[in-house]
């Protein structure tokens, strides 16, 4: 998952404007790459509650460009958050062990309340015993509609 991180870094790092560092001396681009390695680990280890990765990502490095560069920044950022969403569509569980040495687990917690600790299924996060959850979850995002 890294090197899509650092593939957006690279691609928008000649146009990240130099400003002073923040309070702790961390400069632009140190900021900019911090920004999209931590947005592609939430991606990765927690996709089913992360709903607009790219919007995300893109407002948390945009101070770091000029006005004429802000299209380039989002359509790079876009690019790449969909080769990496569509990387975890076929990877789930690879793409789960860059970040972590835990195994991922169900989205669902016990009756007692603690988390469930099943592996889950790629597409939806919930192990088998679960699933219906997952039905659950689409009706009622049908009926928000």
């Amino acid at each position: 998952m890294y090197q899509f991180s650092r593939a957006i870094y690279r691609e928008l790092a000649p146009y990240i404007t130099e400003s002073r560092p923040d309070a702790r001396g961390t400069s632009s681009h140190k900021q900019v790459l911090d920004a999209c390695e931590a947005a592609l680990e939430r991606l990765a280890t927690d996709r089913h509650y992360f709903a607009k990765p790219a919007r995300t990502l893109f407002y948390d490095i945009r101070t770091h460009f000029p006005m004429s560069a802000q299209k380039r920044v989002l359509q790079t950022v876009v690019h790449y958050i969909g080769l990496a969403q569509r990387f975890l569509a076929e990877n789930p569980l690879a793409a789960h062990a860059t970040f972590t040495d835990e195994p991922p687990t169900c989205r669902a917690t016990t009756r007692k309340g603690s988390v469930c600790q099943r592996v889950p299924l790629p597409h939806n996060g919930y192990c088998p015993s679960h699933q219906h959850l997952a039905d659950t979850e689409h009706n009622e995002r049908l009926a928000a509609a």
